[in-house]
């Protein structure tokens, strides 16, 4: 396939994720996977290693896409992190259940369900719904000493 071909195609995943993004804020965690994995699955316990991008949700702008408040991506670093509640914050564990290594997902995080009443990052409101894409690079296996 040809590059022009490639990106058109690209180009209309990216339509179709943004068509299934509601018009208002969701009261309730929205995942879509983009693209499923074929890795190891992420379970609780383990390491995932991921590149993401966070947006605070804005139902007036054509993808949903407010204030990008963190990208892996630009920082040019995956993120490491351990899939625990509590260690990430609960749209994250909750949106990320089941998901395997080289998948791709848009969770749309209410604010229960994110930073809540907090200001964070210095740019996301109180109260906000986020946005995320993430891509979930590998699951890494927590090392037990024993």
């Amino acid at each position: 396939m040809r590059l022009p071909a490639l990106l058109a195609l690209a180009l209309l995943a990216r339509a179709a994720i943004a068509a299934n993004l509601p018009d208002a804020p969701p009261d309730q965690l929205l995942v879509i996977d983009e693209k499923p994995g074929d890795g190891p699955e992420l379970t609780r316990g383990n390491f995932g290693v991921a590149h993401y991008e966070g947006w605070v949700f804005d139902a007036n702008a054509p993808d949903r896409k407010g204030r990008k408040f963190d990208s892996s991506r630009e920082r040019g670093r995956a993120l490491s992190f351990y899939y625990s509640p509590g260690r990430i914050i609960e749209g994250w564990y909750k949106g990320l259940a089941g998901m395997k290594a080289g998948g791709r997902r848009v969770l749309v995080v209410p604010p229960a369900l994110g930073y809540g009443e907090r200001y964070a990052f210095g740019v996301v409101p109180p109260n906000s719904t986020l946005l995320f894409e993430i891509e979930l690079l590998d699951v890494v296996p927590r090392q037990n000493p024993r």
